[in-house]
């Protein structure tokens, strides 16, 4: 048996017209993804500050893994991978965790803290 790719080409107008309202909307939904990662991440720069302010390590092993725990369940209720889940958390918590050791070095060398 042989299988072949099709080309835009080869399909009909309204398979053509549903693909792009498709991807239209994956289009709509990366760009409120990466909308609410910079609003989170604002977020996680003041908190790495207020730590860095008060001594505060700038990792919470107990926090994340209540985290953890809080998004695999969200992610089975809505029929997501908790896996998945699981290892994009922990990208996130890893680069929030980057960006507090940062701030909390700045602050100890009293140079304005990293925002970005």
């Amino acid at each position: 048996m042989s299988t072949r790719n099709t080309t835009p080409d080869d399909v009909g107008p309204a398979v053509r017209q549903e693909l792009s309202r498709l991807r239209d909307s994956i289009d709509n939904i990366d760009a409120a993804v990466v909308h609410m990662l910079a609003e989170r991440f604002k977020c996680t720069q003041q908190v790495g500050r207020l730590k860095a302010l008060h001594r505060l390590p700038p990792a919470d092993p107990a926090r994340e893994a209540r985290q953890i725990d809080r998004l695999r369940s969200l992610a089975e209720s809505a029929k997501l991978d908790p896996g998945f889940a699981e290892k994009f958390l922990n990208f996130i918590i890893g680069e929030v965790i980057r960006h507090h050791e940062r701030i909390a070095e700045d602050t100890v060398n009293g140079s304005t803290p990293a925002t970005d």
